[in-house]
């Protein structure tokens, strides 16, 4: 009987865990959906002033007047390593919830954005720009913020059960920290792979197809 009912709990927990992870991945979706759609509510002065940027960009490719690499590598790691970071701190109180909710949200705008920029403005070859420069770095840095963003919400709840049921023991908590500190370095090393691809990869690919576009 002592059996099922633990098998029952962990079921439940894992079901619970799983509708976390939806959650936020729905959440980032929607970010991406809504960041898409932004672009269509652009005037042409503010297209064509991000269009200037983009051309812009490009010829700097072309002319290889990009960031050295190391200073690139830097740039596109820290900046991922202190959203994560501040999204597991959020997750180490009671009300960081709603931000996180808001970074992983406000991530999936940036992404969506992006995307719907190139496609907007330059049709097929910015779909194919974005596959080959901003896709490839995602298939990392996404995971990345889903986890994070997920156990930021877990260990964010289990305080709040814990501030409302005595039956949880310190020691629990003390369990969960220990694998939340754990899941943080698996993150950081998703997102610097992400940065690998996002230094060494994304460059020489958007040189590429750049190439037609100029």
């Amino acid at each position: 009987m002592g059996k099922n009912r633990k098998r029952i709990r962990k079921n439940i927990q894992i079901s619970e865990y799983s509708s976390i992870y939806l959650f936020v991945f729905i959440l980032l979706l929607i970010g991406i959906v809504f960041g898409a759609i932004l672009v269509n509510s652009m005037n042409f002065i503010q297209k064509q002033d991000l269009f200037f940027y983009l051309h812009q960009f490009l010829e700097d490719i072309q002319g290889e007047r990009l960031l050295q690499t190391k200073d690139l590598f830097q740039s596109s790691f820290f900046y991922h390593f202190k959203y994560i970071l501040l999204i597991f701190i959020l997750g180490l109180s009671i009300i960081g919830i709603p931000v996180i909710w808001i970074f992983i949200f406000m991530k999936g705008i940036v992404i969506g954005f992006s995307v719907g920029f190139l496609v907007n403005q330059l049709g097929w070859y910015g779909l194919l720009m974005a596959t080959v420069s901003i896709a490839p770095q995602n298939l990392f840095i996404i995971p990345a913020y889903i986890i994070g963003g997920s156990f930021g919400m877990i260990f964010s709840l289990h305080l709040i059960r814990r501030l409302f049921s005595a039956r949880i023991q310190k020691t629990s908590i003390r369990n969960l920290f220990m694998q939340y500190s754990t899941v943080l370095l698996i993150v950081l090393v998703i997102a610097f792979m992400g940065a690998l691809i996002e230094t060494f990869i994304s460059p020489y690919t958007m040189r590429m197809v750049s190439q037609w576009v100029l």
